[in-house]
């Protein structure tokens, strides 16, 4: 089933257009972002509203149909952040530099491992970490509105 015009314009304004889950502006992403279904179709997920997020392809593609992560500092498993009923700032903060994700909570650590949200490696394209700081060296990047690690 395809999402509607006015539910897909609805999940862009809400997500004020940038990835519900790294923060990333879609104004600098060479690709439109998607929209993702929090709890996945695969796994019974519906198109309702409340089970949608804007996400950068990059996200959507690592977080896949996966639900729950592993917390490798509490040794739990965990459910992945869910922008429907938790607020960024309780599990994330920005590094002092702007360009890592450093997830605060079992569930940020969780989301940040599973959609390896700092991946540094270059394997042909730019890291993502990279790409970040010419973001903030630009003045794009972090979210004015996100908490990030004192200096």
């Amino acid at each position: 089933m395809t999402l509607s015009k006015l539910t897909r314009r609805i999940v862009r304004e809400r997500g004020r257009d940038r990835c519900e889950y790294c923060h990333s502006p879609e104004r600098i992403s060479t690709s439109r972002f998607t929209i993702d279904h929090i709890q996945p179709r695969s796994l019974e997920g519906s198109d309702d509203l409340e089970n949608l997020a804007l996400a950068c392809s990059r996200c959507n593609q690592r977080r896949y149909n996966f639900i729950v992560g592993h917390d490798i500092e509490s040794a739990e498993t965990v459910s992945l952040f869910n922008p429907r009923q938790q607020i960024w700032a309780d599990h994330f903060i920005w590094s002092a530099d702007g360009t890592r994700i450093l997830g605060t909570t079992p569930i940020g650590r969780a989301t940040c491992y599973r959609l390896d949200m700092n991946d540094d490696r270059y394997q042909g394209e730019r890291s993502i970490t990279e790409a970040r700081s010419l973001w903030v060296e630009a003045g794009w990047h972090p979210p004015s509105d996100d908490p990030r690690q004192a200096d």
